[in-house]
């Protein structure tokens, strides 16, 4: 039985998962992760830490974070609250598509997930007020290795969906490339 359906993106190892939510008049039941199933996506099946996060206000922008080399990490996110227009832009020098980005609404009704590759940076904005989102990474955080896209960069180009509200100073003062 199919648990999960691959999505391919135009960007080289990013990846959005949907998960199959089998149901009755109860709920439902989803798989949310596994190593096996997902390992042919993109997952290097390893899970060295598990985050969660709250966001309260519709337009919000958290991001876009990444860790330099050699602690690129990949990470598995998913919204389990609200939803989200999740971006992921590929940091990648050597890559065809370095700098371009692609976005997702991830949400708790339409089960969707993005495998993202070390090398990409991430970040999201709120679609509605009260997200919550799992993120699954295969490496611990480093950090040293800690770096930041600022989500206004013109060179990078990203379509927010909706007008932002809110954003940390920190995100706010990462530097344009």
């Amino acid at each position: 039985m199919q648990r999960f359906r691959r999505i391919h993106t135009e960007l080289p190892g990013l990846t959005v998962v949907e998960r199959m939510q089998f149901g009755d008049e109860r709920g439902f039941f989803s798989r949310f992760f596994c190593q096996e199933e997902l390992f042919g996506f993109g997952s290097t099946g390893a899970i060295a830490q598990i985050n969660h996060t709250m966001t309260r206000t519709k337009g919000a922008v958290r991001g876009l974070h990444f860790q330099r080399s050699p602690h690129e990490e990949a990470k598995f996110v998913s919204c389990l609250a609200g939803a989200i227009f999740d971006v992921a832009v590929d940091m990648r020098p050597d890559s065809p598509t370095y700098l371009r980005w692609h976005g997702e609404v991830l949400s708790a009704e339409n089960a969707r997930s993005m495998m993202i590759p070390g090398g990409f940076a991430h970040g999201f904005q709120t679609l509605t007020e009260n997200c919550e989102l799992i993120y699954l990474h295969d490496k611990p955080f480093a950090p040293e290795a800690e770096g930041g896209l600022n989500v206004l960069d013109p060179r990078v180009n990203i379509a927010w969906p909706v007008e932002i509200t809110q954003m940390s100073e920190r995100d706010r003062s990462f530097a344009f490339i």
